[in-house]
């Protein structure tokens, strides 16, 4: 086995013939280029984008990632998209307003899905929902 990193194939035949999910997800980190400021300035628009890509069924999940201490918000935060390549990923990502306008810069990274879960509980009477 190499000391450094094992071949993606092989975590993910190890995957299947478990019978985890293995799903290919892309995580975008996104980080202001200058300040919260041109952020918040993109922030309206950058929202409509993200209520795209959902209703298009492109976003997994997203959202502001919290200072150390969980106090306040910086700016930067974490977008998980379904895409069918690293390539297409970043077209996708590359395309969120606060890229296009220079408030942020982003990176994208491949990432496996295999372990854990949700649970939606849904309210017959009331019609409303909870996650957990």
């Amino acid at each position: 086995m190499p000391d450094k990193s094992v071949p993606a194939h092989e975590i993910i035949a190890d995957c299947v013939s478990r019978g985890y999910l293995a799903k290919q997800f892309y995580m975008v980190s996104t980080r202001p280029t200058n300040g919260i400021g041109p952020v918040m300035e993109n922030l309206a628009i950058h929202l409509q984008f993200q209520e795209t890509l959902e209703r298009d069924g492109i976003m997994f999940a997203a959202g502001p990632n919290w200072t150390d201490d969980e106090q306040e918000w910086e700016g930067d935060g974490t977008v998980v998209i379904r895409a069918s390549s690293l390539a297409e990923a970043k077209e996708i990502a590359g395309r969120d307003p606060m890229h296009v306008n220079g408030a942020r810069s982003f990176t994208v990274r491949p990432w496996f899905i295999n372990e854990g879960g949700m649970t939606v509980h849904l309210g017959f009477a009331t019609g409303k929902f909870k996650i957990t």
